[in-house]
């Protein structure tokens, strides 16, 4: 049974296992939801859905297998054809007709209506007051003209007036393929996370206060360090030049970074990495860092990430006094091997769409230098950047 469904997630990419097919079936005999399909959706969601940035895409599928309704109520399955779903006539109705449409009523009542309706239809129905159809006045089928209604099927003209659309798709910003914001900047660093407790004890600790205020018979109020993600980052960011078309972008990162983040640090650079970087652009110049300072002072269980478009004359990556802006003694590439010697976990985010990387020499230069560790700035490129962040180097 839902096999089919089982096939189609697996073919969309959504690691659908065996084992959860079974908790889904499982979860159908022991009767946990209603027999009803919008029930049925957020089960089966929540068995098979484990990464937010799938949650479009499970809709999609869902929307495809199950599309319309197929109920079993009593000995015999009611199927809906598919042709009873499209438009084949349009109702013109005047004034005074659709003053005469009347609301069903209750959710519950247009629900149980719906299910006598199927338990009765024999054929396919176009038009009318009560069967389910195209075109008519019932409040369920497709393109009809009633004010409270159940759409069955997606095909055609609408009027807006369903109560419930069972193909509605939500969460499609979430999908790996769109464009970056903030929101879904902070789904793809979530993946980067090892909690710890750290600093003053100022949080309330609920367990341990009952436990003590049982065992010493009066209150014993327990404090303990509040709970933060302890991974340490240090975010590298390009600026200027090719890079001013990702400044929004690369704004939303840096904000979503520094509220998943206790410990973050950052650093601007321009064009590649060389012997210093600075902290406030409109300083660049007075008030450098020098890059051996940041590796004596930053521990090496620092997570690197460095934010650039890689997009240059390959003069500035491989040859002493490179750089566009000054005279650097030691090449660019130098300057990075000693980063990420120090530093191993390490990646390099790209905003330039990945399909154009192989135009540019500067980039492939780059990655190599990163030893294949560039991915694009999407929410895909973000969460395969922390995957490989999470690994044990």
């Amino acid at each position: 049974m839902f096999l089919n469904f089982l096939d189609a997630l697996r073919e969309a990419k959504i690691p659908a296992s065996l084992k959860e097919h079974l908790t889904l079936l499982e979860a159908l005999k022991q009767g946990v939801i209603e027999n009803n399909i919008n029930e049925f959706y957020f089960l089966s969601r929540s068995v098979y859905v484990k990464d937010e940035a799938l949650l479009d895409r499970f809709d999609q599928v869902f929307a495809k297998v199950f599309k319309g309704i197929e109920t079993v109520y009593g000995e015999e399955q009611v199927e809906i054809p598919e042709e009873w779903l499209k438009i084949v006539a349009e109702m013109n109705l005047s004034d005074e007709e659709l003053e005469k449409l009347k609301s069903l009523g209750s959710w519950d009542e247009i629900m149980e209506t719906l299910k006598k309706r199927l338990e009765e239809q024999k054929k396919r129905h176009e038009g009318g007051s009560k069967w389910i159809g195209t075109g008519g006045t019932s409040p369920f089928g497709s393109g009809g003209m009633n004010p409270e209604g159940v759409r069955i099927g997606d095909q055609g003209k609408r009027q807006g007036k369903a109560l419930k659309v069972w193909e509605k798709r939500e969460f499609k910003n979430l999908d790996a393929d769109v464009e970056l914001g903030t929101r879904n900047i902070k789904v793809a660093l979530r993946r980067l996370r090892k909690f710890a407790r750290e600093g003053a004890a100022d949080e309330l600790d609920l367990d341990a206060t009952v436990s003590g205020t049982a065992k010493k018979a009066y209150l014993d109020i327990i404090m303990r360090p509040e709970r933060h993600n302890a991974v340490k980052v240090l975010l590298l960011l390009d600026v200027g030049g090719s890079m001013d078309p990702y400044i929004k972008l690369c704004e939303e990162l840096f904000s979503a970074a520094r509220t998943e983040f206790k410990h973050l640090e950052f650093f601007y650079f321009h064009n590649f990495i060389y012997e210093s970087m600075w902290k406030d652009n409109k300083r660049r110049w007075s008030e450098r860092t020098p890059v051996m300072d940041i590796l004596h002072k930053f521990a090496h269980d620092y997570k690197i990430i460095i934010v650039g478009d890689a997009s240059m004359s390959p003069y500035e990556i491989n040859y002493p006094g490179g750089s566009v802006e000054h005279w650097n003694d030691e090449a660019g590439e130098v300057w990075l091997k000693r980063i990420t010697e120090v530093y191993h976990s390490a990646v390099w985010l790209n905003p330039t769409p990945e399909k154009h990387w192989g135009h540019g020499q500067s980039i492939q230069m780059t990655k190599t230098l990163m030893e294949g560790r560039m991915y694009p700035l999407s929410l895909e490129g973000m969460d395969r950047a922390m995957r490989e962040l999470t690994r044990t180097r």
